[in-house]
């Protein structure tokens, strides 16, 4: 998959991440850059464990929440990564996606055709832009994970449309998840949302297991059909975050390795939660402290 030259967002100049002090405890990655064998099994937690994700989530959805309240006209990514960095270690946690396979910044962050993994540079927010945030955190021997995309100034109305549908994806995911639920269940619900609002589903990027480890199984697939035939277990904690086109779910590589953007240009959101697998439901871990109003505006609560 190769960059288009022209058109669209163009990358920036970034710079290095601010550093993290010595006293916050870092992932086994931090230093090398390599986090292992990719996805691996899906870890049943322990109650001490369990616990330590209720206090790495909650650092994940108010870093999430601050970071609405940065977005706006005129700031650059890589000054709102400074930001919501600063935020992580002054609560002792270690921002995950920093040296996550040599990933450059503390935090994704991707403005309107970018679909994921954004790296934060000089380009300055503009009036109308979209922006998916992507939060993580490791404290206490866990990650948290969360994203959510907010409006920068107003938005038109395709721009409001991708937004809400994909949240209702999300929640419409969420609604069906127990335990013994087959995990393929999920993307189908998100295609059948996506579908009916004519939308694209991206298919390249999938939820995924954690707790002491950043990315495990099961592999959550956003979309319908895909042969799955794993299920969700009690005790485990997961994310799911669909990531829905304006236009065609197909994608691109830009040349640093990580930007992903939509083949055609059009707009992309993203909203995660990272939930817990009881033995009667999930609990959704990274939960607003209020709702989510629509009407309102991606960046602010009710």
């Amino acid at each position: 998959m190769i960059r288009r030259s022209q058109g669209g967002i163009q990358p920036g100049k970034t710079r290095p991440a601010l550093p993290v002090p010595e006293h916050i405890v870092r992932p086994p990655y931090a230093e090398t850059g390599d986090p292992g064998a990719a996805m691996p099994a899906a870890v049943v937690l322990s109650e001490e464990q369990t616990e330590a994700m209720v206090h790495a989530t909650a650092l994940a959805r108010d870093v999430l929440d601050l970071a609405g309240t940065l977005v706006m006209p005129g700031v650059q990514t890589c000054d709102l990564d400074d930001q919501l960095h600063q935020a992580i270690i002054a609560r002792n946690g270690y921002p995950s996606p920093l040296n996550y396979r040599g990933f450059p910044r503390s935090n994704c962050i991707s403005v309107n055709e970018i679909v994921c993994h954004g790296i934060p540079d000089d380009r300055p927010l503009e009036d109308g832009d979209v922006v998916s945030i992507d939060v993580s955190c490791f404290l206490n021997g866990v990650h948290g994970d969360t994203c959510r995309t907010f409006y920068v100034g107003e938005p038109d109305d395709e721009t409001r449309h991708l937004v809400r549908t994909t949240k209702r994806a999300l929640d419409a995911a969420i609604a069906i998840c127990g335990p013994g639920v087959p995990v393929s269940e999920i993307g189908e619900v998100i295609e059948r949302v996506a579908n009916k609002a004519g939308l694209g589903t991206v298919r390249e990027f999938v939820g995924h297991g954690i707790g002491p480890t950043f990315h495990t199984r099961p592999q959550v697939f956003h979309f319908a059909g895909s042969r799955s035939t794993e299920v969700l277990q009690a005790g485990t904690c997961f994310t799911i975050e669909p990531m829905l086109t304006a236009g065609s779910p197909k994608v691109t590589l830009w040349r640093d390795g990580w930007t992903v953007a939509t083949a055609d240009r059009k707009r992309s959101a993203q909203f995660e939660h990272t939930l817990h697998v009881t033995e009667s439901g999930v609990e959704v871990l990274t939960a607003y402290d209020r709702e989510f109003e629509e009407d309102a505006g991606a960046n602010r609560l009710a």
